[in-house]
Protein backbone atom coordinates (compact mmCIF):
# COMPACT_ATOMS: atom_id res chain seq x y z
CA UNK A 1 0.00 0.00 0.00
CA UNK A 2 1.26 3.55 -1.00
CA UNK A 3 2.36 5.14 2.39
CA UNK A 4 3.21 9.05 1.09
CA UNK A 5 2.60 11.24 -1.68
CA UNK A 6 4.64 10.85 -4.62
CA UNK A 7 7.17 13.42 -6.27
CA UNK A 8 4.18 15.44 -8.21
CA UNK A 9 1.85 14.90 -5.26
CA UNK A 10 4.71 16.51 -3.31
CA UNK A 11 5.51 19.55 -5.51
CA UNK A 12 1.92 20.59 -6.14
CA UNK A 13 1.19 20.48 -2.29
CA UNK A 14 4.22 22.15 -1.35
CA UNK A 15 2.85 25.05 -3.29
CA UNK A 16 -0.71 25.01 -1.70
CA UNK A 17 0.16 23.57 2.32
CA UNK A 18 1.84 24.90 4.91
CA UNK A 19 5.55 22.90 4.94
CA UNK A 20 5.22 22.60 8.66
CA UNK A 21 2.23 20.05 7.33
CA UNK A 22 4.88 17.75 5.80
CA UNK A 23 6.16 15.13 8.25
CA UNK A 24 8.63 13.72 5.70
CA UNK A 25 11.06 14.57 2.75
CA UNK A 26 12.61 13.40 -0.41
CA UNK A 27 16.57 14.97 -0.70
CA UNK A 28 18.06 16.28 -3.22
CA UNK A 29 21.98 14.78 -3.41
CA UNK A 30 23.56 18.39 -4.58
CA UNK A 31 26.68 16.02 -5.54
CA UNK A 32 24.69 13.84 -8.04
CA UNK A 33 22.87 17.21 -8.72
CA UNK A 34 19.11 14.76 -8.37
CA UNK A 35 17.16 13.07 -5.75
CA UNK A 36 18.54 10.64 -3.44
CA UNK A 37 16.32 7.78 -4.29
CA UNK A 38 12.52 7.72 -4.61
CA UNK A 39 12.12 7.25 -1.09
CA UNK A 40 11.43 10.27 1.32
CA UNK A 41 13.27 10.48 4.71
CA UNK A 42 10.68 11.11 7.75
CA UNK A 43 11.59 14.86 9.00
CA UNK A 44 13.76 15.15 12.12
CA UNK A 45 16.12 12.43 10.88
CA UNK A 46 17.22 14.73 8.03
CA UNK A 47 16.15 18.29 7.83
CA UNK A 48 14.04 19.87 4.91
CA UNK A 49 15.86 22.58 2.99
CA UNK A 50 13.60 24.08 1.41
CA UNK A 51 15.55 25.58 -1.78
CA UNK A 52 16.30 21.95 -2.44
CA UNK A 53 14.52 19.53 -1.06
CA UNK A 54 11.16 18.22 -1.56
CA UNK A 55 8.16 18.31 1.26
CA UNK A 56 6.17 14.96 1.22
CA UNK A 57 3.03 13.82 3.83
CA UNK A 58 1.98 10.80 4.74
CA UNK A 59 -2.08 9.67 5.08
CA UNK A 60 -1.62 10.65 8.95
CA UNK A 61 -0.27 14.82 7.87
CA UNK A 62 -2.70 14.16 4.89
CA UNK A 63 -5.61 13.83 7.32
CA UNK A 64 -4.49 16.13 9.93
CA UNK A 65 -5.34 19.25 7.40
CA UNK A 66 -8.42 18.11 6.07
CA UNK A 67 -11.75 19.73 8.08
CA UNK A 68 -12.86 18.58 10.91
CA UNK A 69 -15.47 15.36 10.21
CA UNK A 70 -13.49 14.29 7.17
CA UNK A 71 -13.63 10.27 6.85
CA UNK A 72 -11.51 8.45 4.94
CA UNK A 73 -14.05 5.27 3.57
CA UNK A 74 -13.10 1.99 2.13
CA UNK A 75 -15.13 0.30 0.07
CA UNK A 76 -16.41 -3.27 0.74
CA UNK A 77 -16.20 -4.84 -2.43
CA UNK A 78 -13.06 -3.73 -4.43
CA UNK A 79 -10.89 -2.03 -1.85
CA UNK A 80 -10.81 1.50 -3.09
CA UNK A 81 -11.05 4.37 -1.08
CA UNK A 82 -13.10 7.82 -0.86
CA UNK A 83 -12.93 11.13 1.04
CA UNK A 84 -16.34 12.10 2.27
CA UNK A 85 -16.08 15.67 3.86
CA UNK A 86 -18.72 17.95 5.47
CA UNK A 87 -17.84 21.17 2.58
CA UNK A 88 -18.05 19.02 -0.17
CA UNK A 89 -16.62 16.03 -1.86
CA UNK A 90 -15.02 14.10 -4.41
CA UNK A 91 -16.97 11.76 -6.46
CA UNK A 92 -14.42 9.48 -7.49
CA UNK A 93 -12.81 6.12 -5.28
CA UNK A 94 -9.34 5.62 -5.51
CA UNK A 95 -6.80 2.80 -5.75
CA UNK A 96 -5.09 4.23 -1.89
CA UNK A 97 -5.92 6.42 0.84
CA UNK A 98 -2.95 8.63 0.01
CA UNK A 99 -4.81 9.56 -3.50
CA UNK A 100 -8.22 10.09 -1.71
CA UNK A 101 -6.90 12.32 0.39
CA UNK A 102 -4.83 13.93 -1.61
CA UNK A 103 -7.15 14.50 -4.40
CA UNK A 104 -9.69 16.13 -1.48
CA UNK A 105 -7.08 19.09 -0.39
CA UNK A 106 -6.82 19.79 -4.19
CA UNK A 107 -10.48 19.88 -4.74
CA UNK A 108 -11.35 22.01 -1.09
CA UNK A 109 -8.15 24.34 -2.33
CA UNK A 110 -9.32 25.04 -6.10
CA UNK A 111 -13.20 25.44 -4.19
CA UNK A 112 -12.12 27.85 -1.76
CA UNK A 113 -13.02 25.88 1.17
CA UNK A 114 -9.73 25.41 2.83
Amino acid sequence: MKAYTTIGQSRKLAEILPLESADMIYVYDRHLDKLYGDTPYVIGYKVLNEDVDIPCWSLTALLSVLPEGTRLLKSATDNTYHCDCPKGNVNKWFDNPIDAAFEMICWLLENKKI
